[in-house]
């Protein structure tokens, strides 16, 4: 089922065999014709996640490389789409010698080739593999089909199969529900697959007669039905799935020897987000504020940055649009502010209206690549006397295009994989605060947008203020902003959230929290 945890489980699991001391690496299929998530709408299907070569892939990637603190690659996201688009060029160049292309065997052995790359290209002991969606889905069948030739060609002690399910809960009567689980693992042998071992999702704990009857009828060793209950925080998860044994089926089938758990210091890390006195209040403004995993990697950056201070977060979502037309005082009640990333004319004007506001107010501040464009437009419009200053993206004929298409862009007619992406080299100049977060002035950091703060615009900016403290390209291009006369007010073009790990916070986060929690202080004294 989607939406299950699937990617929190399987994050997981991949930690445990790292603390192990194996060598492991995640990839995410999933069963859609897009053949990245880079044109799919967040309210849909989440956020897109940025590689550092410049991926567009799935937001289950983050949760793989939180977890691992890991760097992927685009490789490790599959989907449909790029299994037929590579197999429709091979027969065009005549690579299947005059045969009819099947899904069965050349799709499925396009799906094998490419995990086997993975696994090659990485030197993984394990390669954990989520398929995305829900078993009997027709899209998923040609995924699932390779899955079981694989288990024929590397052998049974080499595949291990995990099944994610949900055990709902009746609140009425309080009982725990296996039937779910019972039909699903029919579906999943009818494919031709008995799984290995059972994750049940449920609220609480299972209880042990429900582990039984899984059990009994899934034809699965009772030690190998895992209880998968929520958590306060994602992070205690491998806790308790470590608690409930998940890796003694795991390794007894592998025959794997001689392996435990060396937990180092994730215990601690781990105890940031669950032990703490005092919270911050922020306010997150948005126009896909409909689906918190439209900005997953700002919410999980964010809740690095108060656990690494022993802080906890109560984030509220905000849609841009209501601030349109009018002032957003109510953001007085917040502790700080971030705009994340985001594209096109809806909402837009509310997110200047609110950057505006926060400068003026001296409210903390964190604006993310679309974040850090409205600003700097909501900064000549009140600063610099550009009333009319815009970017071309929303008003193409604005006489102040603070905010312009990359020139590289000009000539881009197609949508997808197009934009500027991954990671690039940040110049950061001495004497910022920027400098000071970093500590060094050269740094990486991912990126996925179109437009740029227009360099012939720029002097204007600073003779009022401003302070762009970070360049990319030799210094032709922004990357980030500060307002010194402020306790914080920052930018970035750069997405900081998808290197942001659990602790190994984000600096600029990390500061922005700090400066909320000096405002909760000022507040409550």
């Amino acid at each position: 089922m989607s939406g299950l945890g699937k990617g929190a489980t399987v994050g997981s699991i991949a930690k445990l065999l790292q603390l192990s001391g194996m060598r492991v690496t995640c990839v995410k299929i999933d069963p859609y014709l897009n053949v990245d998530a880079g044109t799919m709408n967040p309210i849909v299907h989440g956020e897109v996640f940025v590689t550092d070569d410049g991926g567009e892939c799935d937001m289950d990637l983050g949760t793989y490389e939180r977890f691992l603190d890991v760097d992927l690659t685009r490789q490790h996201n599959i989907t449909t789409g790029q299994v037929y688009e590579d197999v429709i060029r091979a027969e065009r160049r005549g690579d299947y010698l005059g045969s009819c292309v099947q899904i069965i065997p050349h799709i499925t052995d396009e799906i094998k080739a490419k995990l086997r790359r993975v696994a090659q290209s990485t030197g993984a002991e394990v390669v954990l593999v989520e398929c995305g969606g829900t078993v009997g889905d027709i899209e998923g069948l040609p995924f699932l089909e390779a899955f079981r030739q694989m288990r024929l060609e590397e052998g049974p002690e080499n595949t291990f199969f995990v099944h994610v399910t949900l055990a709902p809960t009746l609140a009425p009567v309080g009982e725990v529900k296996t039937k779910p689980t019972q039909h699903s693992v029919q579906e999943l042998r009818r494919i031709g697959i008995q799984p290995d071992m059972i994750v049940v999702r449920s609220q609480s704990q299972l209880p042990s007669e429900a582990k039984k009857k899984i059990a009994l009828f899934t034809s699965v060793d009772s030690d190998a039905v895992i209880s998968d209950p929520d958590v306060k925080s994602v992070y205690l998860l491998p806790t308790v799935l470590a608690d409930e044994g998940v890796l003694r089926p795991l390794f007894r089938h592998l025959r794997v020897e001689g392996r435990d758990v060396s937990w180092g210091e994730w215990p601690q890390v781990v105890s940031g987000f669950v032990n703490y006195q005092a919270s911050v209040k922020v306010a997150m403004v948005g126009k896909y504020v409909n689906l918190a995993d439209s900005y997953v990697s700002v919410n999980h950056a964010l809740h690095h940055s108060a656990a690494s201070l022993k802080l906890g977060l109560k984030l509220e979502w905000l849609d841009s649009e209501k601030f349109e037309g009018g002032s957003p005082e109510e953001l007085e009640k917040y502790d700080g502010v971030v705009i994340p990333g985001g594209f096109g004319r809806r909402g837009s004007e509310g997110k200047i209206a609110v950057a505006d506001y926060c400068r003026r107010r001296d409210l903390p501040y964190l604006g993310l690549c679309f974040g850090f464009q409205l600003a700097t437009v909501a900064f000549a419009r009140s600063e610099v006397g550009m009333a009319r200053a815009n970017s071309t993206e929303l008003d193409p004929s604005t006489p102040y295009p603070v905010v312009d298409l990359l020139p590289e862009q000009g000539g881009v007619s197609e949508l997808g994989g197009t934009m500027r992406l991954g990671a690039h080299e940040i110049s950061i100049r001495e004497g910022t605060r920027a400098r000071q977060l970093y500590g060094s002035d050269r740094i990486f950091r991912r990126h996925r947008h179109r437009y740029e703060v227009n360099p012939r615009f720029r002097p204007l900016l600073e003779e009022k203020g401003m302070v762009f403290s970070g360049f990319s390209d030799g210094g032709l291009r922004a990357e980030i902003l500060e307002f010194p006369r402020n306790g914080f007010y920052m930018a970035t073009q750069y997405h900081p959230e998808f290197s942001s790990r659990p602790g190994r916070p984000e600096p600029v986060f990390t500061a922005f929290i700090k400066a909320a929690a000096e405002r909760s202080s000022k507040r409550a004294s």
